[in-house]
């Protein structure tokens, strides 16, 4: 079992869609899962067609118990369930902060559910925030979509120094290229520069139109399109990923 929480401070960089797609391939290969989508947007509900109860709440998600189980919902797909995302999402930060234990607040509302569910996703807003803190030590891993430009590499940088000084374990990190476009030379560089480090994930996911164009079919790539560039390399990458839960958790 393993809580995947999908995270990165700057938004734009595929979390949502890389969310999908390995939820969607965790599932797949028969495992119950279940994809929590913890950013307001609802981008990850939007794409499985499920929308929230009209009064399911931050504050009924943060008790946990019955309030969040019923509000789980069944997707398309066989073994994949999924937490939508409501709107009021936006304000789990002002909630958590008056709450005891806040930092670990969601660690005890997901472990009940460890028990049904072998893969639990996070897809998580954007920016170092209490929620953010609750994700970090909640999940057994936290993957990071990572656009490989000198920016994407400050606000990396910025993570690990929050890691340190929260004392909070740097060996859940791992890094996934995301929307590489080869013929760009800072990108060349930039996965040059990571090359052969720990944790850097060796496929890269493409910068390609049948990624952005899930919001239109309204399904995860390798579901609708298999065999397509986008389809295979979510297949490896969940394969990669599967691989390092089994060294590190199994």
């Amino acid at each position: 079992m393993a809580i995947i929480a999908v995270y990165n401070i700057k938004g734009g960089v595929g979390k949502t869609a890389t969310s999908v797609n390995l939820s969607y391939m965790s599932a797949a290969r028969g495992n119950n899962t279940l994809l929590c989508d913890l950013d307001p947007q609802g981008s990850s509900s939007y794409y499985f067609r499920v929308k929230s109860k009209k009064k399911f709440t931050a504050e009924l998600f943060l008790e946990g118990g019955n309030s969040l189980e019923q509000s789980i919902r069944g997707t398309d797909y066989e073994h994949l369930d999924i937490l939508p995302a409501d709107f009021s999402f936006r304000n789990l930060d002002i909630t958590l902060n008056h709450m005891k234990k806040s930092r670990k607040r969601l660690k005890r509302i997901l472990d009940p559910l460890t028990s049904e569910y072998r893969h639990i996703f996070l897809d998580c807003p954007p920016n170092i925030t209490l929620l953010s803190e609750n994700i970090f030590y909640a999940a057994d891993m936290i993957l990071i979509p990572f656009i490989p430009t000198t920016l994407s590499m400050l606000s990396f940088t910025k993570l690990l120094d929050f890691f340190k000084e929260a004392g909070i374990d740097r060996k859940k990190l791992f890094v996934v290229f995301s929307m590489v476009e080869k013929k760009k030379k800072i990108h060349q560089d930039m996965m040059r520069h990571f090359q052969g480090r720990k944790r850097i994930l060796s496929t890269s996911v493409p910068f390609v139109t049948d990624i952005e164009k899930m919001g239109l079919y309204r399904k995860p790539v390798p579901a609708h399109l298999p065999d397509s560039k986008a389809g295979k390399t979510y297949t490896n990458l969940w394969e990669e990923i599967e691989t390092e839960l089994l060294h590190r958790f199994e």
